[in-house]
């Protein structure tokens, strides 16, 4: 019966750390990345879509993003979504497609994002300690009610002991191959 639980809390944790991934990707790093553009929302015949959806994301150069959309009408919406985004990066549009290019990064610039996504996996260690506290609670509860025993309770602990230090690993390593990303010139 734990072991269905422990799956349960071991999802909630993987989804953490998907959760950092997805941020780490959406912080430019200097190259063209076409994960920038994932929180970008395009206002589409009233409706919020992803740039993604409505349009082909391709990489000429490792500096620059060419945003074709399959509908001409929409260039001017994806260029008005992205001048309006925290990308700090303005659209060059040609009618039918638009490009972005993205300058090289100034080292104050680099320590900013380094600051951010340090923030970023921190939030993502406390999530997942408030995922071993949940547990933590939820099997002392079943001990009380005499659902499980005090040494499942005590072997219980242990394993979230270990699924907590292995995420919180996980997310170090994101965070150290991002940080060394971001720093390299």
């Amino acid at each position: 019966m734990l072991k269905d639980e422990y799956k349960v809390y071991e999802t909630k944790m993987n989804k953490s750390i998907d959760s950092i991934a997805a941020d780490f990707a959406a912080v430019r790093a200097g190259r063209a990345n076409a994960a920038v553009l994932d929180r970008i929302m395009v206002d589409y015949y009233g409706t919020p879509t992803p740039i993604q959806q409505i349009a082909s994301i391709a990489s000429p150069d490792p500096r620059s993003l060419v945003i074709q959309p399959w509908d001409a009408s929409a260039v001017k919406l994806i260029e008005k979504a992205i001048q309006n985004s925290d990308l700090g990066i303005n659209p060059q549009n040609d009618g039918r497609s638009l490009r972005l290019s993205f300058p090289q990064l100034t080292e104050e610039r680099r320590k900013e994002l380094v600051k951010q996504i340090h923030k970023y996996a921190e939030n993502g260690k406390v999530a997942v300690r408030n995922i071993r506290r949940d547990a933590m609670d939820n099997f002392k509860k079943q001990e009380k009610k005499s659902e499980i025993t005090e040494d499942e309770l005590k072997q219980a602990e242990k394993d979230l002991q270990k699924l907590t230090d292995d995420s919180c690993k996980k997310i170090d390593e994101l965070l150290a191959k991002k940080e060394k990303e971001l720093m390299s010139v």
